[in-house]
C-alpha cells in the first residue's frame, strides 16, 4: 500500500513547501549515501502549534529538518524522509535561535511519524508520534481522522466528531493528548471541543475517500487576538493507495 502525500491546508494559509509526490509505505525509494548504497529513511512531519512564536526550527541531532522556519499552525506540508535511530528532536525560535523543547526519539525505518511543537510562556514541549500508517487500508474506502489537542490548558475538554448529528467519535482530551485514526464513512463531518467555559470552537470538515487527516485543536482560551484564538484547523496527511 502506498500513501500519497498532500500539502493541502485548510485553513486559508499558504504552505511553506509545495511538494507533492507518493511515498510507499515501506519507502521503496530510501537515500543513497556517498557509496551509492540505498540507505533506509524514516518520514516526519512537523508542525508549529505554539501561539507565542511566529517561527520555529526543528533541528535533529545537529541537523535541521528543514532550511524553512515554519510558521505559527504551518507544517512541512509533507512527510520529510530523516535518518532512522535515536535522535535528539530539538525546536527552536527561529528568530532568536533559543531552544525551546528538548526530546528524544527512536525513529523506526520505513516509518511515518509526526513532532508537534506545543506550549506556551516559556512551558513548551514536542510531541513526537508513530503515525502508524502502515496500519491503515485503503480496502475500505474509509477516510481516516485523528485530532490532536494543541490548546494549553490544565482543563478536560471534550472532543466530538460527528456526522448528521451522529457522533462518530466523542473523547475527554487533555492538552497535548492525540487520538488514533478512526475509520469513517467520506462525507461532511462536525468537529467540536469544548470545556464548558473557555473552550469552545466548532467547524464542518470535508472527509474524502481513501483519504488521512489530523484535526489541529489550536489557540489560546480568552484570547481575543484572532490569530491566537482557540480554533479548528486540519490537514491531509495523504491518500492511500493500494
Amino acid at each position: 500500500m502506498k500513501l500519497k502525500t498532500m500539502n493541502n491546508y485548510f485553513s486559508g494559509k499558504k504552505f511553506l513547501f509545495a511538494l507533492l509526490f507518493v511515498i510507499p509505505l515501506m519507502f521503496a525509494a530510501c537515500k543513497k549515501s556517498d557509496s551509492g548504497q540505498s540507505t533506509p529513511v524514516a518520514g516526519l512531519m512537523a508542525f508549529n502549534l505554539i501561539p507565542s512564536n511566529a517561527s520555529i526550527g526543528i533541528d535533529l541531532s545537529g541537523s535541521l529538518l528543514s532550511n524553512s522556519p515554519l510558521l505559527y499552525t504551518n507544517y512541512t506540508g509533507t512527510y520529510l524522509n530523516v535518518y532512522p535511530g535515536q535522535r535528539s528532536v530539538t525546536t527552536f525560535n527561529a528568530a532568536t535561535n533559543a531552544s525551546l523543547a528538548v526530546t528524544s526519539f527512536n525513529f523506526e525505518p520505513n516509518k511515518y511519524y509526526s513532532v508537534f511543537a506545543l506550549g506556551k510562556d516559556s512551558n513548551y514541549t514536542d510531541l513526537v508520534v508513530n503515525d502508524e500508517l502502515d496500519t491503515l487500508t485503503s480496502a475500505s474506502g474509509q477516510a481516516y481522522i485523528r485530532y490532536v489537542n494543541a490548546i494549553p490548558d490544565s482543563s478536560t475538554s471534550t472532543v466530538t466528531v460527528s456526522s448528521n448529528n451522529e457522533p462518530v467519535l466523542t473523547n475527554s482530551s487533555k492538552y497535548a493528548s492525540i487520538s488514533e485514526f478512526k475509520g469513517v464513512t467520506p462525507g461532511d463531518f462536525s468537529v467540536s471541543i469544548s470545556n464548558g467555559s473557555s473552550i469552545n470552537a466548532s467547524r464542518t470538515v470535508t472527509l474524502e475517500k481513501n483519504k488521512v487527516y489530523t484535526v489541529l485543536l489550536v489557540g489560546i482560551p480568552g484570547e481575543t487576538d484572532t490569530t491566537r484564538s482557540v480554533q479548528i484547523k486540519y490537514i491531509a496527511n495523504g491518500t492511500l493507495t493500494p
